[in-house]
């Protein structure tokens, strides 16, 4: 069983690389240059090689995509794991679940129709509290994307996953999402620090996922 760890559309594939180090049969696709869902759902396809079964994991933007990322790989695909993330909300956009004061400011700040980078959509200080380490901080920076801001408006597939699920809470932002899982009868985990923990305690996150996993390879 291969475990394929997800980065967000809106970050790039620093985000999983130390997790995936520590677990063995781990990988961590490059969904760099994915401005559409049909796009992302396409280049973890187009990366995944042989015929073993898989386990999708997605971080924030991610998750609400692994139905349809589900779908679009050729292996078997016998969980997802939702990572500091909202739910799917299938045939809607992010656009009518989002806070309708982040819908404005997003509306605000595009230009031509572009987003500026994931870390100016929020005072300069907030990347720097997550991420303290100025190099890791320079790294994780030098690949946020430009996405357009039709990419939010963009419906989200009907695909709806009726297969075992299971949920990662990293952050108090996402507790309500964390919540809905659990109401959903979806098995939740904690290692509640921030945001993107998996830069900053690979280690931690990793045994989570083990756990998740019900402590089988990977």
């Amino acid at each position: 069983m291969t475990l394929v760890l997800l980065h967000s559309p809106l970050v790039g594939p620093l985000t999983w690389r130390a997790v995936a180090a520590l677990l063995p049969d781990a990988v961590a696709p490059d969904l760099s240059g994915a401005v559409t869902h049909a796009s992302v759902a396409s280049l973890v396809a187009a990366q995944l090689d042989g015929d073993d079964p898989v386990v999708l994991a997605g971080h924030s933007g991610a998750g609400p995509l692994l139905p349809r990322i589900a779908r679009a790989v050729r292996q078997p695909v016998d969980a997802l794991i939702y990572v500091d993330s909202v739910l799917p909300h299938p045939g809607e956009s992010w656009i009518e679940n989002a806070p309708a004061g982040l819908v404005d400011r997003l509306r605000g700040i595009a230009r031509d129709g572009v987003l500026p980078p994931w870390n100016e959509w929020f005072d300069p200080a907030a990347v720097a509290s997550l991420l303290p380490d100025d190099e890791m901080r320079g790294r994780f920076v030098a690949e946020l994307p430009r996405l357009p801001f039709s990419y939010f408006e963009e419906k989200a597939s009907a695909d709806v996953w009726n297969g075992p699920a299971s949920y990662l809470l990293l952050s108090e932002g996402y507790r309500d999402d964390a919540a809905a899982a659990r109401k959903a009868g979806l098995p939740v985990a904690e290692h509640v620090d921030h945001h993107l923990s998996m830069l900053t305690d690979p280690a931690a996150v990793a045994a989570a996922l083990r756990r998740l996993c019900g402590g089988s390879a990977p």
